[in-house]
């Protein structure tokens, strides 16, 4: 009469099974680890970058090392968003600041009223700053029509900004244009996704 083996009778020492099973938990782990590291670095190099402020330009919304996360891929600057800039006429160094206008469009301001106007129309700028702060003169004449392929950038801290009202940044060129700044996550405390 023929006997059939039980699959437990061919089964491996008890020893061997846990050093299998180890070897094969930290392979698995370190697959893990290398994709999620691929996965980051991928991320953070073309999707997404972390940048520190530095100064008082971008003050109320933005202080002096606040960490932001910006979105780069595919970006094409709007009106109102905050981008940071890796290149202007005179400074060297990266900086931040929001998008008053783009190609194409005027930009006049009153230094008496301390507004900005774009396209003859008074910028409503109360869901970020005070209306009517825009009151330092510039080194340009206004108005002055936005060229193609550039934009037009002011500080939220107007007394206190280097921006196109200057000639050290100007008119920016769009190619200079990082990306624009979704988020504050650092410190925790100022948490919050940039409007």
């Amino acid at each position: 009469m023929l006997a059939f083996r039980k699959k437990e009778d061919f089964s491996l020492p008890g020893e061997f099974k846990v050093k299998k099973s180890a070897a094969l938990n930290c392979f698995e782990w370190m697959e893990a680890l290398v994709t999620a590291l691929i996965a980051v670095v991928f991320i953070f190099t073309f999707l997404f970058r972390v940048v520190s402020v530095s100064g008082q330009s971008m003050e109320p919304n933005l202080q002096s090392g606040d960490r932001v996360v910006v979105s780069s891929y595919f970006y094409n600057p709007q009106p109102g968003d905050i981008v940071v800039i890796t290149r202007t006429v005179g400074l060297d160094q990266p900086i931040i600041k929001r998008v008053i206008a783009t190609e194409g469009q005027e930009v006049d301001i009153d230094f008496d009223k301390g507004v900005v106007l774009v396209d003859g129309e008074v910028l409503d700028e109360s869901a970020y700053i005070e209306n009517g702060i825009t009151t330092q003169r510039s080194d340009f004449e206004f108005p002055m029509t936005v060229p193609e392929g550039y934009v037009f950038v002011l500080g939220d801290n107007r007394p206190r900004s280097a921006d196109s009202r200057s000639r050290e940044v100007g008119m920016v060129d769009k190619r200079y244009i990082l990306g624009k700044a979704e988020m504050v996550i650092f410190p925790f405390s100022r948490f919050q996704f940039i409007a």
